[in-house]
């Protein structure tokens, strides 16, 4: 039996109830339309009240029991409600929630472990600091820092990348379909094209990693580029809300090579992709790239509870004492969470379970990719997984009309995840690391079933 079967609730999905959603979700989310702010979202597309979720298992209020591949949108690395880790809290909870930046061994020890997760050879390079509790914080805190360090204010960020929604972590988002309401935000933000190597972001040559590079090498060093000398680029090593997309091996090294050439900072944001997300702590420790910052959040809570902060070089320290505070920043629960999913992690071997996981999972889906021409390409790198959908494969004319109707066809089934990329048009797969085998089969069963549906609602091209 699989040792981590135990922290899950079932290993399928199970519907009970006569329609999706069922009659008392149908209830609350009638009640949640009355009285909550219209901003609500991912009910939107998953109309579910949950009860109760225990590892890759979600419960509705009407019993139905759902896959989740969605990992509450890559927050939920070492599961829903995982005991192990929820010993931590509980013993925390009964000593001091909140602490502020004062010191306590539950903080500084976690801090230790942060940077004894670090290559050996950079560990003793680095701090770590807290922030305001959301990913949106530490990209702020992020290019507060960077700003003050070299007295320069602008920002290069990629096509594709998601950074938050806070003013000026929305500044660095490129989907202007976030802000097309605002008419101001953080200025002096210049946006380069990433390494998409599937699809090119100006042309089809662009999106491989030679032009991303000069592109990107020649808005530095070309004084009539039209930008001047910025703080810092920054850039997600894998992006996640960007459609999963991993660069070609090499890029982030000639990145940071050219930027730092150039006196200018270097900003990783792993908010999504680290904490063990790729099987890898970080995801830049894929690769041979040394970022001089880098934000985290997401994952590190463990089962949930909000953290983030900053891994920073020492000799970008920068700004004193208040320089940026959060009344929330570092709470001892949240923290205490991180230290119980961090020793989870290693007492169950989940960095190279997530490895073995994630190409189960990616050999699953290209198998399916063999039999449907729509879906153009299957990418990833530990259980952070994107499959792209397209009209045709030669052309690779998005194909977000599909996707929905397959998202539908799955959650009528029992399984749910994101869907993202620059078109609308790629599952964005990011399940909790602790998924097995079985509960792999089973969604790859709902997708075959859901596909089969889907197929016959579309015509049918020639394979490429």
């Amino acid at each position: 039996m699989d040792p981590l079967k135990k922290y899950h609730l079932s290993e399928t999905s199970k519907i009970v109830s006569s329609s999706i959603p069922g009659e008392k979700s149908k209830a609350l989310l009638e009640l949640q339309k009355d009285i909550e702010g219209s901003i609500v979202s991912y009910p939107r597309s998953m109309p579910i009240a949950i009860k109760r979720a225990k590892g890759s298992i979600i419960e509705d209020v009407d019993g139905n029991q759902f896959i989740d591949f969605f990992g509450g949108c890559g927050v939920l690395n070492v599961g829903h409600g995982n005991d192990y880790v929820l010993d931590y809290v509980k013993k925390q909870q009964e000593e001091l929630i909140h602490a502020l930046d004062f010191p306590t061994e539950n903080k500084l020890s976690l801090i230790k472990t942060i940077l004894k997760k670090l290559p050996k050879n950079i560990q003793n390079d680095y701090k770590v600091c807290f922030g305001g509790p959301t990913g949106s914080d530490a990209v702020e805190a992020a290019i507060k820092l960077a700003k003050i360090k070299t007295g320069r204010d602008g920002i290069i960020s990629f096509t594709g990348g998601y950074h938050g929604m806070t003013s000026g972590a929305l500044a660095v988002t490129s989907d202007i379909g976030f802000r097309n309401n605002l008419t101001s935000l953080m200025p002096n933000v210049h946006f380069a094209p990433y390494n998409y190597s599937y699809r090119g972001e100006l042309n089809e040559s662009m999106g491989s990693k030679n032009d991303s590079i000069e592109y990107f090498r020649n808005l530095l060093t070309n004084s009539h580029s039209g930008v001047c000398k910025p703080a810092a680029i920054l850039l997600e090593p894998v992006q996640g809300e960007g459609g999963n997309i991993v660069p070609e091996e090499g890029y982030l090294e000639e990145l940071v090579q050219i930027a730092h050439e150039n006196d200018v900072l270097v900003i990783f944001d792993e908010i999504q992709s680290g904490f063990f997300r790729t099987g890898s702590f970080l995801s830049f420790m894929n690769t041979k790239a040394v970022p001089d910052i880098i934000t985290f959040s997401k994952g590190f809570g463990g089962i949930g509870f909000p953290i983030s902060g900053l891994i920073y070089k020492k000799e970008v320290e920068a700004w004193g004492p208040a320089a940026h505070i959060g009344t929330f920043r570092g709470n001892q629960v949240s923290i205490a969470a991180a230290r119980g999913a961090f020793d989870f992690i290693e007492s169950h071997n989940i960095e190279e379970h997530t490895k073995n996981i994630g190409a189960y999972l990616t050999d699953k889906l290209i198998q399916l990719q063999a039999e449907n021409p729509f879906i153009g390409d299957v990418r990833g790198v530990g259980m952070m997984i994107g499959v792209e959908f397209v009209k045709d494969r030669k052309t690779k004319e998005p194909f977000p009309e599909f996707i929905k109707n397959f998202r539908g066809e799955c959650f009528k089934r029992g399984l749910l995840f994101e869907v993202g990329g620059h078109y609308d048009n790629v599952l964005r797969l990011v399940p909790p690391l602790i998924t097995t085998h079985n509960i792999v089969d089973a969604a790859i069963v709902i997708m075959k079933e859901a596909m089969a549906v889907c197929m016959e609602k579309h015509l049918e091209p020639t394979f490429a």
